[in-house]
């Protein structure tokens, strides 16, 4: 599919600016047509760039695509059509929609899908090849369910959700509408629940009687795992975006519009609070809470209850070998240099 720099301007709300080399041709960006994006290095014709990190910027002058999304304090150096607005980054997001060539998981209900005769199917559903889908289950309008999935009993998937392959979505599980989950995600696992006791075998296992329940316009990346409830629910609320390998542990509750990032991990009973971003590899303690808008950085360690918005940060970033061993001998010798501190502010003391 293929569109023209006109219709794509009026999608992602641009104004088209045209350099001088081709302004003789007054319906030009009514006939060019753009069929696929690319990055400005990469780009040529028939295909749509942008611009939203100056740090690019020496690239748009040399790009050979038809077209780039940039803002107007670009346009001079830009010696293609300019689609101009005032945020860049959201008209490409725009225009990667317009474009975009992902087929679906699902197309119709495959012969080898295995549907029990109580499930109900709304309008056009699509289940894929050799998926299960248990008793009780509801899929409601326009649900696809990829290849190679299990959905368990009385689980309900609102309308226009898509689910890629091999997923699992144990019982009882509840996930709104339009949502996006990934391939070789878990919804619904138990939760880490055990009880120690004495004896040969030291763990006794407590059954996980809560669920999962997801919002509406929730994505969840791959090989992602959210375990169920041990009595109350998990919950995923409206709007949260989950990355690849994420770890959501019984009873978490991840708040609106939050964000996180791959292989970060909630511990069990911990309550995120709405529009927090988790960087890549944070890992949140159990059983303690974040307020709203909290930032964690890369490999932060979140170990007591978080009350004011901000940015945080734990860890120490990476430096040349020699630096960073010369660093941990002097944090090795901290406690012995607070103790002659002391020791000195003492004989100060005893000198006044």
């Amino acid at each position: 599919m293929s569109y023209t720099i006109a219709e794509i301007a009026k999608v992602i709300d641009a104004q088209i600016v045209i350099p001088a080399s081709l302004q003789e041709s007054q319906d030009f960006y009514h006939q060019c047509s753009i069929h696929s994006m690319a990055t400005l290095a990469n780009a040529g014709e028939g295909q749509l760039a942008f611009l939203a990190n100056s740090k690019y910027r020496q690239q748009l002058a040399d790009t050979s695509a038809t077209a780039v999304i940039i803002s107007s304090e670009a346009v001079d150096n830009c010696q293609v059509v300019a689609l101009v607005m005032d945020n860049p980054y959201m008209g490409y997001a725009k225009a990667a929609n317009l474009l975009n060539t992902t087929p679906a998981s699902a197309s119709g209900v495959h012969s080898s899908a295995i549907i029990d005769a109580s499930a109900t199917l709304g309008q056009n559903v699509s289940v894929g090849a050799n998926t299960v889908i248990e008793s009780g289950v509801i899929l409601a309008d326009n649900v696809t369910i990829g290849a190679g999935c299990f959905i368990g009993k009385n689980a309900i998937i609102g309308q226009s959700t898509q689910l890629w392959s091999n997923i699992s979505v144990y019982h009882d599980v509840q996930i709104g509408e339009h949502c996006l989950i990934q391939a070789n995600t878990v919804i619904g696992s138990d939760g880490f629940g055990y009880a120690p006791v004495s004896g040969q075998y030291k763990w006794h296992k407590i059954p996980q009687l809560g669920s999962v329940i997801i919002g509406n316009h929730v994505e969840i990346g791959a090989s992602t795992t959210i375990d169920r409830g041990a009595l109350d629910n998990t919950e995923i609320r409206d709007g949260a975006i989950l990355d690849n390998q994420i770890q959501i542990a019984h009873n978490v509750i991840v708040g609106e519009n939050t964000a996180m990032a791959a292989c970060s991990v909630i511990a069990g009973s911990t309550v995120v609070g709405k529009s927090c971003t988790l960087a890549g590899l944070v890992g949140v303690n159990g059983h303690i809470n974040i307020t709203d808008n909290v930032v964690f950085t890369g490999m932060a360690m979140v170990t007591k209850d978080i009350s004011q918005p901000g940015v945080y940060s734990s860890g120490m970033p990476a430096a040349p070998n020699k630096e960073w061993n010369r660093t941990n001998a002097r944090v090795k010798r901290l406690d012995s240099l607070t103790k002659r501190v002391k020791e000195l502010e003492q004989q100060i003391k005893e000198l006044e």
